[in-house]
């Protein structure tokens, strides 16, 4: 029997890094938050998979072409390493909201091709959001919510951000990437069977 997969799908602007109205557009501009890398670390070091699926409209706008984005993640990919971290693959959308493709969340179209290279049912799947939308995205896609505040949520109040949570059955809301590990982490601590335990 193969062993599941043990995947997160995170969102990168206002999660791994800090959200920028005019898109970012250059290594230069991409700043992590404070200890979302090594979030990521902690995860992988306990056997978890993570994998960035993130709207791009930018390139779709001609505000960043592809040699620029492939920059920005190489970056990003060397950050994380920095701290012992690291991201399996960026599944990207390039499109705008009028091309009103599969792929551009809230749609799931990024999450099923996730889960079809990954070979994993996505109901086992924990997605990390900063926005409604995404966690539409999660919900369209049946994987498990996660809304964190440290990107766009960050602008709403505690009442706020129960409320877009609530709109989503099962979301669950954490300060930011970090608290999310630290929740996952720890979940997972308490469900393990114990060593002594039945087989």
């Amino acid at each position: 029997m193969q062993p599941v997969v043990k995947l997160v799908i995170l969102g990168r602007d206002g999660i791994l890094n800090f959200y920028r109205d005019d898109h970012v557009k250059s290594p230069a501009e991409w700043e992590p938050i404070p200890g979302a890398l090594e979030a990521v670390a902690r995860l992988n070091h306990a056997g978890w998979h993570v994998v960035v699926a993130t709207n791009q409209a930018g390139i779709g706008r001609g505000m960043i072409d592809m040699a620029s984005v492939n920059a920005i993640h190489a970056a990003m990919y060397q950050h994380l390493a920095a701290v012992g971290g690291r991201v399996d693959a960026v599944f990207f959308c390039p499109h705008t909201p009028e091309d009103q493709c599969e792929c551009r969340k809230p749609l799931p179209g990024l999450m099923h091709e996730i889960g079809r290279r990954y070979g994993i049912d996505l109901d086992q799947v924990h997605m990390v959001a900063d926005t409604l939308r995404d966690l539409h995205a999660a919900q369209a896609a049946g994987c498990q919510p996660h809304l964190v505040c440290s990107g766009r949520a960050a602008e709403l109040d505690d009442e706020q951000r129960a409320q877009v949570a609530a709109q989503v059955p099962g979301a669950r809301v954490h300060a930011d990437l970090g608290a999310f590990a630290h929740w996952l982490l720890r979940r997972e601590d308490r469900i393990a069977p114990s060593p002594g335990g039945p087989r």
